[in-house]
């Protein structure tokens, strides 16, 4: 089931009906990493490099060296933190694109089957706020486990595998029933929605790739929670 959802929601990503939510989703997603990147270049610009203006002139001659190693280390850092950041930008982009990527996915792949509703705009908005909030602090969390030794990668695949698999499988079956209905539903198959999640975290964390983040897991739990629901009609019939 898993593996299926995975493999349909990665087909999803360049299908020719879904061509332009990905361009939207992929251009604001590199727009709004764009703006953390120069937003956080700017603090450090402003609150740590006073410091080692201050410091550099009172060191010896290899002080030029040292400054070139100080902004390699924080190029490096801003990456790092960065990098942090991607997950709950993909949180923002789930909340602004997922029903458009549903909407694509129950169009072609269940023609059959009552459509879901979009969320009215102001729930959306809360949903992704909510989203974006408990992700970011998640991965806070995980990475100060970064540094406590024999935890650190297994970490951020952990955290992000059960955050990731939670919010948005909900987020695929608020199109069917209420916040509540879709919290029970997850909770009853917590360790199927958490193993998914772990596929969208390794998704997450290959470069380059997890700029397409959103669709995929969007994509992906659009068809899990089709084939839960299904399973789950069939044990009780």
């Amino acid at each position: 089931m898993i593996i299926e959802a995975a493999r349909m929601g990665g087909s999803n990503l360049f299908s020719p009906a879904s061509r332009s939510v990905l361009f939207k989703s992929l251009g604001l997603t590199i727009l709004l990493l764009a703006g953390l990147w120069f937003g956080l270049g700017e603090l450090f610009s402003a609150f740590a490099m006073p410091w080692l203006d201050a410091l550099l002139p009172g060191l010896p001659d290899w002080a030029g060296w040292a400054g070139t190693i100080a902004a390699i280390i924080a190029g490096v850092g801003l990456a790092l933190v960065l990098a942090l950041f991607v997950a709950p930008v993909t949180a923002v982009m789930a909340g602004l694109f997922l029903d458009d990527i549903a909407e694509v996915i129950e169009t072609r792949d269940y023609p059959d089957e009552t459509p879901g509703r979009p969320m009215p705009i102001g729930q959306s908005i809360r949903q992704s706020l909510g989203f974006l909030l408990v992700v970011g602090l998640g991965n806070i969390f995980a990475l100060l486990l970064l540094l406590v030794p024999g935890v650190n990668l297994a970490a951020f695949f952990l955290v992000n595998g059960y955050l990731l698999g939670r919010e948005y499988f909900e987020f695929a079956a608020m199109r069917f029933m209420s916040p509540a209905d879709a919290k029970r539903l997850r909770a009853r198959n917590s360790t199927t929605i958490f193993f998914a999640g772990l596929i969208i975290a390794a998704f997450l964390s290959v470069p380059l790739l997890n700029l397409l983040t959103p669709m995929f897991a969007a994509g992906m739990m659009v068809h899990l929670h089709k084939m839960v629901v299904r399973t789950a009609v069939a044990s009780n019939a």
